[in-house]
């Protein structure tokens, strides 16, 4: 893995040196623009339209738009002088509960590890978090932009997930057509609780795969290989139906997500061993 971070966790007065790691991977299949006569790829020039020409990269500095085309232009002294001096430190601020923190705010997860002689402050840290099940929540600076953070233990690890500000997540009150209050039908209310409570399973993560990068990734072996490719259209999901009744919808749903009975052995009737006494008048 390569390290994309090297700091420490503070908490109190307590120092943990850590290297940070990202914990998951871009899986997804880019491809390349090329040019359709010569099948060569396109190359992307940096130019000024206002200069008409390409452009170096030591000609190119960073500005703000604060207005359409009026630009305030900030040097990289300047955005290094107003760097938060901690920006090497995952500063813990509170700790709290997991389940009090909304999934809307996560981002990005990484791992750390523990750097230098910081093993053993690193190994009092995880077993505490283990132990209490509280989550830090810290602030982080990293590639120049300040993040909080949430602190935990996965298995023998600590991991770190940035988080959005609160004012980086957008209002309810801009999500078009939400109800103002929710009226249901206590019928299918149930039923639909019903087929929540039969589709209910424990999270098994490796049961779910990403079926379009599968194929996705068939297809280009297959043109790799020289095979012929025939274009079909994905066939419609089985069992589904054009229901538009709720109602009817929820009972096909319920009947077909049912658990078949368990259908026990036939019982053979036994023969008596025992031989028939003769009856006495």
């Amino acid at each position: 893995m390569h390290t994309v971070w090297k700091g420490a966790i503070s908490f109190g007065l307590v120092h943990v040196p850590v290297k940070m790691y990202t914990a998951t991977e871009d899986k997804d299949i880019h491809f390349r623009s090329l040019h359709k006569d010569c099948g060569m790829p396109i190359s992307y020039a940096k130019t000024c339209r206002h200069c008409d020409k390409e452009i170096e990269l030591d000609e190119i500095v960073k500005g703000f738009e604060y207005e359409k085309d009026r630009f305030v232009i900030m040097k990289e002294e300047e955005l290094e002088g107003i760097k938060d001096e901690a920006a090497k430190t995952i500063k813990i601020l509170d700790f709290v509960d997991l389940h009090d923190i909304d999934p809307l705010y996560f981002q990005k997860t990484y791992y750390l590890s523990p750097d230098l002689a910081g093993a053993g402050a690193y190994s009092l840290l995880l077993e505490a978090i283990k132990q209490t099940g509280k989550i830090g929540i810290a602030k982080i600076s990293i590639r120049s932009k300040s993040s909080l953070a949430a602190i935990r233990a996965v298995d023998n690890c600590i991991c770190m997930e940035t988080m959005f500000f609160p004012d980086e997540i957008r209002s309810l009150s801009q999500v078009p057509n939400l109800p103002t209050e929710t009226v249901v039908n206590e019928k299918e209310l149930g039923m639909a609780k019903a087929l929540v409570e039969q589709l209910s399973e424990k999270f098994e993560p490796n049961k779910y795969t990403d079926e379009y990068r599968l194929a996705l990734t068939a297809l280009i072996e297959q043109k790799i290989a020289g095979e012929s490719v025939d274009i079909m259209k994905t066939p419609a999901a089985a069992g589904r139906s054009n229901v538009v009744d709720l109602m009817a919808a929820l009972q096909a749903s319920l009947d077909a997500t049912k658990p078949l009975p368990e259908t026990s052995p036939p019982i053979r009737k036994r023969k008596s061993t025992s031989k028939k006494k003769d009856h006495v008048s």
